[in-house]
């Protein structure tokens, strides 16, 4: 046997102490009463009451009670085997870990934000392949597309702000290695999450814009900072702020512009942060989860058999029986007369 919600048996030890605790008010209940009542006068005031059967009765709902919970738990035994289809996204996650996402404008940082806004996704992702691209200068295929959300969390957990040895910011580069990675015979619609702050020191993005829509592949931005930006953490063991070569400290804003352009290019949808709120969960509830999914495998599943409707049955049986105890005394049949 096995449990599809086993956290629910947990609770079966309460069905004790709450057995034991309205029994304690049974017993309350009757020692007031032989206080209001003295027990010889009980039988001539009540003669048809009978108490006998109130601690069966709860014995009962208890029992009863506790099969419900059982059910609730799931018992499964038996099986079958089943073809199961699963459909779904192929979702790229394009994650820039350029200097300027260690900026503080949106705390801790804005690559922590990230992070925290794609961990909240995988939880809305059901069957849907997710793959990571970290980008700054260049980029690579952290994490293919897979269904292991466990393996993609751990390699999302790796990312850090120099993970790519070549600074700067590549959005373009960036692109290209996700359109790449995408495999050619898929039906389904292709989505690249792009979460940056703008900053784009070298190639022109919209140039994919063709092939983007050539490819049905639609491009999320998600701007990570703001307007009003903030100073560039220097990024070493001493502290300070990143310089310029006068010698000035450089100020990292939110560049909305081609990420606007990008996501209505492409039919995808912009959306800019704030503390606390990537965007991310709400682009894939009111957007991307509308996009046609494909069958991307099939597989022979073992499929248990449900059995709960048993405790649900004898719980059932057991209220009915706790239904037919009468609190009324049986009363002796009278003698007939024998005539003489």
């Amino acid at each position: 046997m096995r449990w599809g919600s086993v956290v629910w048996l947990y609770w079966l030890p309460l069905v004790i102490p709450v057995t034991w605790g309205l029994w304690a008010l049974l017993r309350r209940r009757r020692r007031a009463l032989a206080r209001l009542v003295a027990p010889s006068m009980l039988s001539l005031l009540a003669p048809h009451w009978n108490p006998a059967p109130a601690f069966r009765r709860l014995l009962l709902r208890m029992a009863a009670l506790s099969l419900l919970v059982v059910a609730l738990a799931r018992p499964q035994w038996g099986f079958h085997w089943e073809d199961v289809r699963r459909t779904g996204l192929d979702v790229l996650v394009v994650l820039d870990t350029s200097r300027s996402m260690m900026a503080s404008d949106l705390p801790p940082s804005r690559l922590q934000q990230a992070k925290w806004g794609v961990r909240d996704l995988l939880r809305q992702l059901q069957g849907d392949r997710v793959g990571l691209i970290p980008f700054a200068g260049s980029s690579l295929l952290q994490c293919p597309l897979t269904i292991d959300y466990a393996a993609f969390a751990m390699t999302l957990d790796d990312v850090y702000a120099g993970i790519i040895p070549r600074g700067g910011t590549a959005i373009e580069q960036a692109l290209r290695t996700a359109i790449q990675s995408f495999p050619e015979n898929s039906a389904a619609d292709r989505v690249i999450l792009l979460i940056t702050d703008g900053e784009d020191h070298e190639g022109e993005p919209l140039k994919l814009l063709p092939e983007l829509k050539e490819k049905n592949i639609r491009v999320y931005t998600i701007g990570i900072g703001t307007l009003e930006g903030e100073m560039m953490p220097a990024g070493n063991d001493q502290g300070g702020y990143f310089k310029d070569r006068q010698g000035q400290i450089v100020q990292t804003r939110l560049q909305e512009d081609v990420l606007q352009q990008l996501a209505l290019g492409s039919g995808g949808t912009y959306v800019r942060s704030a503390p606390g709120d990537t965007g991310l969960v709400r682009v894939f509830n009111e957007s991307i989860t509308h996009l046609k999914r494909a069958e991307q495998e099939t597989r022979t599943a073992k499929i248990y058999e449900e059995r709960f409707v048993w405790p649900i049955l004898a719980a059932l049986a057991l209220l009915l029986w706790e239904a037919l105890l009468s609190d009324r005394r049986k009363q002796p049949q009278p003698h007939a007369e024998v005539s003489a």
